[in-house]
């Protein structure tokens, strides 16, 4: 097998590139507007002004008011200061939180330390074999105590979309804010804050080929928050920190340019999807698709392989020049089953042959059809060294 003629990077669900025109948007910003956005000088009120006409920019794509947004550092913080936020400004009203068994650890690491250490009582709700949640579970599960509901817009590895506009009505109907990590959803799927009935929404820019490092957090005016990093009143005074303008200006501009050619990037996109996934199926026995066959993001696609280990086939596909990611994640220095996969109720064994391809705007029908040419051949390699794999009967048999 020859390595690739040109790298070919399929792990965007990780990150991207930065858009040539998002890095041309910053650029000024670092040398020539530099000011301190909080100072009252030229200097301050210059960099100021770009940065409330960022918040405007965003807020617009979000149909939300710009006073609603607040500017973070990642979408692991805006996860972090939503969840913990509206937990702590809620204490004299109850300690119950529901959440999915499938969210990024931004999510559940931080229930789960605030019941640990802070006396919270946390619902994680199951989903099906596709990923998905039911509205009626999340109806089940409120209590009089829930204080916030959060579930993901869409998963990280199998890519399935949430019925998140339902679960919000269910939410909203019975007072409770809702808060969705919409990191994976950002520049594919609309973030219109009032049709998904969402009060908190988390998103990052390095996922939608914007700079790494800046991220935001829609709160809808009126939920109850608590800071989580205090200082300055940055922010409307809920984010403390001198505020990032390049990066800032650079998530702003990265999301202007994701839902301008939003529709027709998505088709093209999900056209290649489904060619690998088509291909895949067809040439590899024993093989699955993981996550919902149509409702899940545009540019995923995500499998598991009998018999092999997932990151073997990564650092074979990187040989060849190939980037992907495998679902399975180190932790204490031993290699776990990814707790997306088992919630989807996988067998642990199973989920270590893991793999997700994650297409972006770069990627072409070649790059599609050079790894249609050689993943059957490192699998097969991998399973004739594998003692775990057994050969399907054969027809007839």
């Amino acid at each position: 097998m020859s390595r690739a003629t040109r790298p070919i990077y399929l792990d965007h669900a990780a990150t991207t590139r930065v858009d040539p025109r998002v890095v041309e948007a910053m650029l000024p910003y670092f040398t020539e507007v530099y000011g301190n956005a909080s100072s009252v000088h030229t200097f301050g009120r210059d960099a100021h002004d770009a940065l409330e006409q960022a918040r405007r920019s965003a807020a617009g794509l979000l149909e939300a008011d710009p006073e609603e947004i607040i500017f973070t550092s990642c979408g692991t913080e805006s996860d972090n200061l939503a969840i913990r936020g509206v937990a702590n400004a809620s204490r004299g009203k109850g300690n119950h939180l529901i959440t999915s068994s499938i969210e990024h650890h931004a999510v559940t690491h931080t229930c789960e330390q605030l019941a640990k250490h802070f006396g919270f009582e946390v619902t994680y709700l199951p989903v099906d074999s596709y990923g998905r949640v039911d509205p009626d579970d999340v109806g089940r599960a409120i209590n009089s105590r829930t204080v916030l509901i959060s579930v993901m817009y869409a998963n990280n590895e199998v890519g399935t979309i949430q019925p998140i506009a339902e679960i919000g009505k269910i939410a909203r109907e019975k007072g409770i804010p809702f808060h969705t990590d919409a990191v994976q959803a950002g520049g594919t799927l609309s973030l219109d804050v009032d049709a998904l009935n969402v009060d908190l929404l988390a998103l990052s820019a390095h996922k939608l080929y914007g700079p790494k490092g800046v991220g935001l957090l829609y709160r809808r005016r009126g939920t109850p928050i608590l800071p989580t990093q205090t200082g300055g009143g940055h922010e409307h005074g809920l984010r403390a920190g001198t505020e990032n303008v390049p990066y800032i200006i650079g998530l702003a501009r990265a999301l202007e340019l994701a839902y301008e050619r939003c529709e027709s990037n998505n088709a093209r996109i999900a056209s290649l999807r489904d060619r690998l996934v088509s291909g895949v199926l067809a040439a590899i026995p024993q093989t699955q698709l993981t996550g919902h066959p149509h409702d899940r993001l545009p540019n995923n696609a995500s499998f598991l392989f009998d018999g092999v280990e997932g990151e073997s086939i990564l650092l074979n596909l990187d040989l060849l020049g190939i980037g992907a990611s495998s679902g399975s994640a180190c932790t204490s220095g031993s290699v776990e089953p990814s707790h997306v996969l088992t919630a989807l109720g996988l067998p642990a064994a199973q989920c270590h042959g893991s793999l997700r391809l994650t297409l972006g705007n770069d990627n072409t029908v070649e790059d599609v059809d050079y790894v249609l040419s050689v993943l059957p051949g490192i699998v097969s390699k991998l399973r004739a060294m594998s003692p775990l794999y057994s050969e399907p009967p054969a027809k007839g048999h």
